[in-house]
């Protein structure tokens, strides 16, 4: 019977302590969209992934924040490799780019982690 009235305890604390954290201020996270992607003409040692990307922060109660991109690196001579890239978003349209050698591509992105920001009232 004791263990079963600290379980209730315990748990009643969780979500008192849940509670609480709710009444603060509100997040939201704004509406990120990709509107184009492409990669730049080969230079000798390089070039640019780049995507356009409309952003409704209409919820949101600042100009901007962070967001990330996770992408797949395909190479001819070595593994797939995943890595993530971080990138500020404003509203409006945005266009974000990143580097690549000449013999990588993009075998796949997503976006990632898009932080939350304060919600407008």
């Amino acid at each position: 019977m004791t263990r079963s009235r600290a379980s209730l305890v315990v748990a009643g604390a969780l979500v008192f302590a849940g509670a609480t954290q709710s009444d603060g201020a509100s997040l939201c996270r704004p509406l990120l969209t990709v509107k184009a992607v492409g990669f730049s003409e080969i230079s000798p040692a390089q070039r640019q992934w780049t995507a356009k990307f409309a952003v409704d922060a209409s919820r949101c109660a600042v100009a901007s924040g962070r967001f990330a991109i996770d992408f797949v690196r395909i190479k001819e001579a070595a593994p797939d490799l995943r890595f993530t890239e971080q990138f500020t978003w404003q509203p409006g349209e945005l266009d974000v780019s990143t580097g690549f050698a000449a013999d990588e591509a993009v075998l796949d992105y997503s976006i990632g982690d898009v932080a939350p920001c304060p919600c407008r009232e």
